[in-house]
């Protein structure tokens, strides 16, 4: 597997990536990230309008992981994680309704905070690409010990020669789904108190979250989530579905004011729907480990867990060669 040193490389910086990372290095392993995006965080992504962050990928999180809530509570004492409700509401045929549920965790910060905190004391490189992972020493000799793929299954397929049988298979078995997320920002708060709402058998929605009362700032924000159906009709336009998600959301919570700006994101692989099976993580004989929440369910945690645990099976490979 080709690298610029002797060490693991770990290609993606969402939370994954990040958390293989964190326990190699705790394990003393010389380890590289690599991240072709501008920032760290992946799918828990946060952009800023005007200076204040909100959440296009992951909603939220949930916690029943031990370990997990370990790295939570750092969070939260650093003052970048915050309870934010165990109750949600549901659109459907029956109307709304109330839906109770485990706690769903927030950041003030937005969900990238999270990661980008996780990855102090971890060598991240942004806007690197990688093109292959393949095979055998480069012309110098040099070779990386591992190649840790910290991403969807279907981008990972495009950097593997076929010759690394083991990992092509393994992500061969994945299948995943799209969605667009949009954050609108609206003149002034005016809908009813619901924090999120999951939007069942509508054309459009899927989930629609008051990132005001998310983030705890009350700022008159909503972002919402498509069905991968509608989705999958956009993804080569994803500007041109701005004006349908802006209508569907103000029909189904009854604005009357259109929203001052819209603005869309895609999402093309955002959530697994058929997962890798066998544990927690890929890690084969050729050196090849695979990370992320199709190890689990589509969760925040299931990545972390995933990464966390792929970390600690390569550092106890290593330390015994």
């Amino acid at each position: 597997m080709t690298a610029d040193r002797a060490g693991v490389v770990v290609v993606g910086a969402g939370i994954a990536g990040v958390a293989c990372a964190t326990e190699l290095v705790r394990a003393g392993i010389p380890v590289e990230v690599r991240e072709r995006a501008r920032v760290t965080g992946g799918r828990m992504a946060s952009k800023r309008f005007d200076g204040r962050p909100a959440d296009l990928g992951a909603a939220y999180f949930t916690v029943d992981d031990p370990d997990f809530a370990a790295v939570v509570a750092d969070w939260q004492a650093a003052g970048l994680a915050r309870e934010w409700t165990d109750t949600l509401v549901a659109y459907g045929p029956r109307g709304r309704e109330q839906v109770s549920g485990p706690m769903r965790w927030a950041a003030p910060r937005g969900l990238r905070s999270l990661v980008e905190h996780l990855a102090a004391g971890v060598p991240v490189t942004h806007d690197r690409l990688v093109m292959t992972v393949e095979p055998g020493p480069r012309a110098d000799g040099r070779t990386a010990e591992a190649v840790v793929l910290a991403m969807p299954g279907p981008q990972a397929a495009l950097l593997l020669d076929p010759a690394l049988a083991e990992a092509t298979r393994a992500v061969a078995a994945q299948r995943w789904s799209s969605t667009l997320s949009a954050v609108l920002r609206f003149p002034s708060r005016r809908w009813p108190d619901f924090r999120g709402a999951f939007v069942n058998d509508h054309p459009v929605l899927s989930l629609v979250c008051d990132d005001g009362d998310r983030r705890g700032d009350g700022a008159p924000v909503l972002v919402a989530h498509t069905t991968p159906q509608f989705a999958a009709g956009h993804l080569l336009q994803p500007t041109g579905a701005r004006a349908a998600i802006e209508q569907a959301v103000r029909d189904l919570l009854g604005l009357g004011e259109p929203a001052a700006s819209t603005h869309v994101h895609r999402w093309t692989y955002a959530r697994p729907a058929a997962v890798g099976e066998g544990g927690t993580y890929h890690l084969d004989r050729d050196g090849i480990g695979l990370a992320g929440d199709a190890y689990g369910r589509p969760r925040v945690q299931s990545a972390w867990r995933s990464g966390h645990d792929l970390g600690r099976a390569l550092a106890a490979r290593l330390a015994g060669s």
